[in-house]
């Protein structure tokens, strides 16, 4: 007897790669003056894709998302890596050059990204929970605070990526540039969304995830039990310990520990050994 087949609704939508950015403090910029910055740093967006090897989603169906300051793009999800590394990097590079030819009466343009992975639903694919995480991770207070370092460091961009991208992609050894040493781990939340919060992972090109992390308000400071871990937070909303979560014993340090760089240098060992 053959079965059925199973209802629309119950199967799994396809997953993309999501890439979302957004214009610092674009509502400043005069009226007369948005559209021609918008366009510059569409052309710049598209370049670059183009330079990563990368489809412009703009030319896809319904793979563009407009937001006014910025957009959401869909992928493939086996271009997930890429929309990292090279991506990010070249993205910043060449916001740089742009910034070294604007006149200096042209507003400054610094970008805030941000890198997902998950099902979008619906014909127009315009639903589902993948779209709304990598929109919280764009407004979350840490990339603002990640790109307020890369302002005071010269740099134009800022990048966030949730847990899934980055347990696939950094850890799972896919991005050639970059280590976990590269980012800084921390805790996404939106000022207006009090219950919402997740993992996150910030990087700012050419610099290390340790010179991010004063930056970063509520986060464990160097040689704090939570710096550098990765530890989901419990009922209480509190990361166990480094005792608890590990009872049969563990290195023990008696002096200051500094585990943003302690940790980094670990994590980049245990991710890069099994590909060697």
């Amino acid at each position: 007897m053959s079965s059925s087949p199973h209802p629309e609704e119950t199967q799994i939508p396809a997953e993309f790669a999501l890439l979302a950015f957004d214009m610092e403090k674009y509502s400043q910029i005069p009226e007369a003056m948005m559209e021609s910055t918008r366009s510059d740093v569409d052309d710049i967006v598209a370049n670059v894709l183009a330079d990563c090897g990368l489809p412009d989603p703009q030319t896809l169906p319904h793979s563009y998302k407009d937001g006014g300051d910025g957009a959401i793009l869909l992928f493939p999800p086996d271009v997930l890596a890429r929309i990292i590394d090279p991506l990010l990097g070249r993205l910043s590079a060449a916001l740089g050059r742009y910034d070294q030819q604007r006149l200096a009466s042209s507003p400054l343009v610094r970008l805030r990204v941000a890198v997902h992975a998950g099902p979008v639903t619906g014909p127009e694919l315009r639903s589902g929970n993948a779209l709304v995480d990598v929109s919280r991770l764009l407004d979350s207070q840490a990339v603002r605070q990640a790109l307020q370092s890369a302002a005071d460091t010269g740099s134009f961009l800022a990048g966030v990526l949730s847990e899934t991208a980055y347990q696939r992609c950094v850890h799972g050894g896919y991005t050639a540039e970059l280590a976990p040493l590269h980012f800084a781990q921390a805790t996404a939340r939106v000022s207006d969304k009090p219950g919402y919060q997740a993992l996150c992972h910030l990087h700012v090109p050419g610099m290390p995830g340790a010179a991010i992390m004063p930056y970063l308000s509520g986060e464990p400071g160097p040689g704090s039990p939570g710096a550098g871990s990765s530890a989901e937070p419990g009922p209480s909303g509190a990361a166990p310990s480094a005792a608890s979560s590990s009872q049969g014993g563990g290195i023990q340090f008696h002096a200051p520990l500094y585990g943003a760089t302690v940790g980094g240098h670990i994590e980049r060992v245990r991710n890069t050994y099994p590909h060697r």
